[in-house]
């Protein structure tokens, strides 16, 4: 025969009874597993709507797509920024308003997490003889195209002082780069590794993220604005190669002048730098490929200072994870070459597509793996995270946020914070959930609900800028000596 079941004779005895505990259970499992994004496959009751859209996730490349592509087309001469809105004159008034003061401070709870680059910036502004304040901004297709980078140099130098242009790509790596203020073209025939892939076997990609391999007879030129009031004058070009056994030649000139030879043969696998100097003025440095095979990462123009040079260095397609696929000593050794005061990191929006399928957990893990990564290479330097934008989808007749947004952004912040980062909540000063439609119908983002107009960056840009300078002023008041 069975067991005999007891009856409960009170509540209590109800509810510390097996079967009630049992499904007391239950529902605790199922309650974890509908709140928790990361376990949705999981859910005992079946998902529930969601107004996220389905978002295809870039795969990881496979094993085979080691090696290199072949750049099909010319890098062609300056054009307009993608991007750009006409703003009805109330929408222009309202991004004027924006653009005065930040929504939101830099959170630094250490008040040190800065100290490097504002000390470097304070030699700037006293003015002392080649003081130059250098500054890398990582970051993924917005800054391909110099948008809020673009935006933060012009305003540090107008402010402190033009040191120049800084490092630009031997050639356009996607269609989309694009630099403000520096005049450049290539000719088709380069081969490219990316850190996005096709990956390089030996994960040398140099500063930016890109390893350009040159055969004979190729050509790059870069050199200083044809036009406007940013980036007209220069007073030395530097070259970023790969020096190793068999490596190929080139030759240099600078205005069309008489060419010099470099060699990028060497006994042994090392990063290398060659600097051509001229006269402080307009200049154009054209590299031609002569013999042999050269690894070739990119230009930085710059001027004796003081000033301030910015680097833009977007990779289209990156998460900041991708920063991981360089071969750590390289990457050290590149950083060290280049010796930014300031590393800023602006990722997200691929991220973002990938949504909760790249748990947070790891997310967090990878980032905080990156900065710190930067931080050992230069410990006397700074570094600053700049949150992601918003980013929306239509869904139905809805127009909504992703709904990674608020987990994505915490953990950018905490991944900086836990790094000793500074950290800028880009999110939050646009307004949070659902801005990114406030700001496509204001002119401020564009259709894709991704990334922004021109008009967009430029704000963003000055609220960053504005919030450094409020940050620098706070730190040159602690830095006196008390009165």
């Amino acid at each position: 025969m069975p067991p005999a079941v007891t009856e409960a004779t009170s509540p209590g005895e109800v509810f510390r009874s097996r079967p009630v505990a049992v499904v007391l259970l239950v529902a605790a499992c199922a309650v974890v597993l509908e709140v928790t994004p990361a376990l949705a496959r999981f859910r005992l009751f079946g998902k529930r709507p969601s107004k996220e859209p389905v978002v295809a996730v870039a795969a990881v490349a496979p094993s085979s797509s080691v090696g290199e592509s072949k750049l099909g087309l010319e890098t062609t001469a300056p054009r307009a920024a993608p991007g750009a809105a006409t703003l009805a004159p109330a929408e222009a008034a309202e991004a004027k308003q924006l653009e005065q003061a930040p929504p939101v401070p830099l959170l630094d709870p250490t008040g040190k997490a800065l100290d490097g680059f504002f000390a470097a910036l304070a030699r700037t502004e006293q003015k002392q003889a080649g003081a130059i304040t250098r500054i890398a901004h990582f970051g993924d297709s917005i800054i391909v195209s110099d948008y809020v980078s673009g935006t933060l140099r012009r305003k540090l130098q107008t402010t402190f002082g033009d040191a120049g242009h800084g490092f630009v790509l031997i050639a356009n790596a996607w269609p989309a780069y694009f630099h403000n203020d520096v005049s450049r073209y290539a000719t088709a025939g380069f081969n490219v590794s990316r850190i996005v892939g096709p990956y390089a076997a030996d994960g040398l990609y140099g500063l930016g993220g890109v390893s350009f391999s040159t055969p004979p007879n190729v050509l790059s030129r870069v050199g200083t604005a044809e036009s406007g009031d940013y980036g007209r004058n220069v007073s030395s070009f530097t070259l970023y190669y790969l020096e190793q056994p068999n490596g190929g030649s080139l030759e240099l000139s600078i205005d069309g002048g008489s060419p010099s030879e470099l060699s990028t043969a060497g006994a042994a696998i090392s990063s290398k730098t060659h600097v051509v100097k001229v006269p402080d003025g307009s200049h154009q440095l054209s590299l031609q490929t002569k013999r042999g095979t050269s690894r070739l990462f990119g230009v930085v123009l710059e001027r004796e200072g003081p000033g301030v040079v910015l680097d833009a260095l977007g990779v289209q397609g990156a998460r900041i994870r991708f920063m991981d696929k360089q071969d750590d000593q390289h990457w050290a050794d590149q950083l060290k070459l280049r010796s930014p005061n300031l590393l800023v990191y602006e990722f997200g929006a691929n991220e973002s597509t990938d949504g909760f399928l790249y748990p947070m957990v790891d997310y967090h893990r990878t980032m905080r793996d990156v900065l710190e990564q930067g931080k050992r290479a230069l410990p006397g330097s700074s570094c600053l995270v700049i949150g992601t934008m918003d980013r929306a989808a239509k869904v139905g007749d809805e127009i909504v946020s992703l709904r990674v947004m608020p987990d994505l952004l915490a953990n950018q912040k905490q991944a900086a914070l836990d790094a000793g980062c500074a950290f800028f909540d880009t999110w939050t000063a646009m307004g949070g959930a659902r801005s990114m439609p406030r700001w496509v119908r204001k002119g401020l983002g564009q259709a894709d609900m991704t990334h922004p107009t021109a008009v967009g960056a430029e704000i963003i840009g000055t609220w960053i800028y504005r919030a450094l300078m409020q940050s620098y002023q706070s730190y040159g008041k602690s830095a006196r000596p008390a009165e």
